[in-house]
């Protein structure tokens, strides 16, 4: 939209300007809360009858700035905010105002005269809003926007401002734009009657580079028909009025055409799969260094209006997760935020969004100036925050109210109905992490591939498109439990995570991301809604969602599960769930979690850790295990991982002690690391208890190791030698694909954690040996590295063979066990 609103879907007349405008898109990981402050505050501008007055003058309202403001409270979840509007144009008759001349110039049969653009704007908001679009203020609008199709002459295919009276066609003139086209494709796909005349029209104002403009314009022909119009003129497409410089690039309008085009082809319209990709193209191509978009001809600066609406475009495309992310963060850092802006002058203005970064600065210190501006600028900027594609939108298949029905936690949680991904109420009662029990995988259509393709494609990347394959809807794992499907949110984030550790699918990493991060899945996951009725909060789906939202620069969101999972820390540095579904096994694997996420300010945490310790330098599977000879190795792995995080910083890890470590902790973690190899079987692989290499155990330990500074490149090569011809990996003797072993094999595939992956949150603080540390040195013979032929011999290279096998772990107990007990367990970590 222009700075108003969705600009001029208007017509000229003495008494003003009818415009018609829309708004907004969503953010990378949609930000559905900040798009909800941004809707209460602009329910605080309306006036009480739901109108906006029109900062033009003139005794109507700004009919189109209310729709926008409409589109984007459904969008936000916060449509009923919006019911003063509906009730104004619909139940009060005020409609017509817009869409004919009649509230101009009342009872003189201007009622004929009708506005095309703002004819389907109604239709769209009538859509929204859940009202009968076929009894709106008394009038069928999908026939209304039929009608204003234009189905012979220069103007055939375009929705235009017409005269249903022949006597007054004189007197109106087809000022109709991209705005109303899109609008018009956009309702009549909602309602099922795809116009492929519209669709065509719109094509053609499509520019070969991919953008489109916002004006229809006439060129001069010596062509000879009907579309030739008297004196030798007709409608020019884009690439035709470049001659005349008519057909400057439009972000507003191209963002709009992009989720008309989407949603025409969902709706069943053939053939716009390179229109949508070229438009995609375009727009991802010239988005500005700081994240933004302009609109067109005198809006070309990068602003939120026209942001919000290509994010929410991009973001219904797919495909463009990085450009719609780095769009997210522009609109943000124009947004009023309660945390930032306490004390400034927008305090009272908390959701407020201004036109550009540079407004929102100079309005902490000196005010909203501008307000219509503010209005519109938030109206689309707030559809980027909530990434709601207006397909959705109309369809009513957009976010729940709120407060909504949520769905379940952890594992598996909120019933999904198989319609769409989105969760739902009625979901089976919470489950602890990693409990998946009898539960059976839904597994979607392929669409991922491996980058360089099935027969070369290396095993991460084959695996990578076998777990991004098991994503529903492109962003979440489902399961199907007695015959109902529900959300796994754990799985989810395990995808996200083992995704990450192969640095593959992209892609599918920002989506799923940005499932988990939405306040729906928060509140199912982490706090199990809707079964429980109080303050419950789990501490290991808080972690992984903190990880989660880290790894996406999420950061606000992080800083609060963050503080959701401080809170349930003791001060002896348990974390306790709270809640009717409070997971009381506690785990060595979910402390570590809870670690990780706090690695910043661990607290007693990593003391209560090391206390929990074996013998033998193992950790048991349960925190509270009594004193222990021997643990568990993928529990160990797990605490060699937590105790050797730190937040993410490019300094090397260190060789030595590091700073603010006691002696216990550097103790404890060589141990624990030479402790990791003592199952081996075969190249990089580790037995499990029946003596048969265990995948998911082999890529924890060799994930642990590489954590700690040691090669896991053989383990990555034993596995990559398992991977299947669909990516992933078999389970037990049948040979047929787990997803659970698939899943877990990742890291080892890898052959690196993903807390060393790519922009990944933490790091590690230190690597093995350690220089001045005596029992590093015999914990790192002891675990051998998995180097080439010319380091350590064979039988040292997982540690133990044999006898020589026994009495290096007999000399690593025993300096393990002096260590420990001349160390109090007072001593800071």
């Amino acid at each position: 939209m222009r700075r108003g609103s969705l600009a001029a879907l208007s017509f000229a007349v003495s008494a003003g300007v009818v415009a018609a405008l829309l708004t907004g898109t969503a953010t990378a990981a949609s930000d559905r809360d900040a798009a909800q402050a941004n809707s209460r505050w602009l329910a605080s501008k309306l006036k009480p009858d739901g109108t906006l007055d029109d900062p033009n003058g003139g005794a109507l309202p700004d009919h189109g700035l209310m729709l926008d403001v409409l589109f984007a409270m459904y969008a936000s979840g916060e449509g009923a905010r919006a019911e003063p509007i509906m009730k104004f144009l619909d139940d009060q008759g005020h409609a017509t105002d817009y869409f004919t001349w009649d509230g101009l110039v009342p009872g003189a049969g201007y009622d004929a005269v009708i506005v095309g653009g703002a004819v389907a704007k109604t239709l769209v908001a009538a859509q929204v809003s859940g009202r009968d679009p076929r009894n709106f203020d008394g009038h069928d609008m999908i026939a209304e926007t039929h009608g204003a199709i234009m189905r012979q002459g220069p103007d055939k295919g375009r929705i235009s401002d017409y005269s249903k009276n022949p006597d007054l066609a004189g007197s109106v003139t087809n000022n109709a734009n991209m705005f109303g086209q899109a609008l018009g494709v956009i309702g009549l796909a909602a309602a099922g009657e795809n116009e492929r005349l519209a669709i065509d029209k719109l094509l053609t104002q499509q520019c070969s580079e991919g953008y489109f403009r916002i004006f229809f314009s006439d060129v001069k022909t010596t062509e000879t028909g009907d579309h030739v119009r008297p004196g030798g003129y007709k409608v020019a497409t884009c690439d035709e009025g470049k001659a005349t410089d008519q057909s400057a690039p439009d972000g507003d309008a191209t963002g709009l055409s992009l989720s008309a085009l989407l949603a025409a082809r969902k709706a069943g319209a053939t053939g716009l799969d390179a229109p949508i990709a070229k438009t995609v193209s375009w727009l991802t191509g010239h988005q500005s260094a700081d994240g933004g978009w302009g609109g067109g001809v005198g809006t070309e600066a990068p602003n939120t209006n026209s942001t919000g609406l290509i994010v929410q475009a991009l973001a219904d495309a797919g495909g463009a997760e990085a450009a719609v992310d780095r769009g997210m963060r522009f609109l943000k850092s124009a947004q009023a935020t309660a945390a930032a802006d306490s004390g400034t002058r927008l305090a009272d203005d908390v959701g407020a969004i201004a036109y550009s970064p540079a407004a929102y600065r100079a309005a902490r210190t000196g005010g909203i100036s501008g307000l219509d501006t503010w209005i519109r600028a938030g109206a689309q900027g707030s559809l980027g925050l909530a990434q709601t594609g207006f397909y959705a939108l109309a369809k009513r298949a957009g976010p729940p109210p709120n407060p909504g029905t949520s769905t379940v936690t952890v594992t598996p949680p909120a019933a999904k109905p198989a319609t769409g991904p989105a969760p739902k109420a009625g979901a089976a009662k919470p489950k602890r992490t990693g409990q998946r029990g009898t539960t059976v995988l839904r597994t979607p259509p392929v669409t991922a591939v491996p980058p360089t393709g099935t027969g070369t494609a290396t095993p991460s990347a084959r695996l990578g498109a076998y777990l991004a394959n098991r994503l529903v809807g492109g962003d979440h794992v489902e399961v199907i439990e007695d015959g109902k499907t529900y959300v796994d949110y754990d799985a989810t984030a395990e995808v996200v995570l083992a995704l990450r550790a192969l640095d593959e699918q992209p892609d599918s990493v920002a989506r799923a991301s940005r499932f988990l991060l939405t306040p729906e899945a928060v509140r199912a996951y982490a706090h199990g809604a809707p079964y429980e009725q109080g303050g419950a909060s789990y501490a290991g789906p808080l972690a992984k969602l903190v990880l989660v939202a880290e790894f996406a620069k999420a950061s606000d969101v992080a800083v609060q599960l963050r503080a959701d999972l401080v809170a349930l820390r003791g001060p002896d540095g348990r974390f306790t769930d709270t809640g009717s579904f409070a997971d009381a096994d506690e785990t060595v694997e979910r402390h570590a979690w809870a670690l990780l996420a706090t690695a910043a300010d661990p607290g007693a945490a990593v003391e209560l850790l090391l206390g929990a310790q074996c013998a033998d330098g193992t950790f048991p599977k349960h925190l509270d295990t009594p004193e222990c000879g021997s643990g568990d190795l993928g529990a160990t792995a797990a605490a060699v991982t937590a105790l050797a995080a730190r937040p993410f910083t490019d300094a090397a890890p260190a060789t030595k002690r590091p700073d603010g470590w006691s002696e216990r902790r550097v103790s404890a973690f060589t141990a624990a690391v030479g402790a990791l190899g003592v199952r081996p079987t075969g190249e990089g692989m580790v037995a499990g208890e029946a003596g048969v290499p265990d995948v998911a155990l082999s890529a924890a330990v060799a994930a642990a190791r590489q954590v700690a500074g040691l090669d896991a490149s053989r383990t990555a090569h034993a596995l990559g030698g398992l991977v299947q011809v669909d990516g992933g990996f078999a389970k037990g003797s049948d040979g047929s694909t787990d997803f659970s072993t698939s899943l877990a094999a990742a890291q080892g595939v890898a052959g690196r954690s993903w807390l060393t992956a790519a922009d990944s949150p933490l790091s590690p603080a230190l690597r093995l040996p350690l220089s001045e540390v005596a029992t590093a040195d015999a914990a790192h013979a002891m675990s051998g590295s998995q180097t080439s032929a010319a380091g350590p011999p064979s039988w040292l290279t997982w540690g133990l063979a044999g006898l020589a096998g026994a009495l290096l772990l007999a000399v690593i107990t025993l300096i393990f066990l002096l260590r420990r007990f001349t160390n109090t367990k007072g001593v800071s970590s």
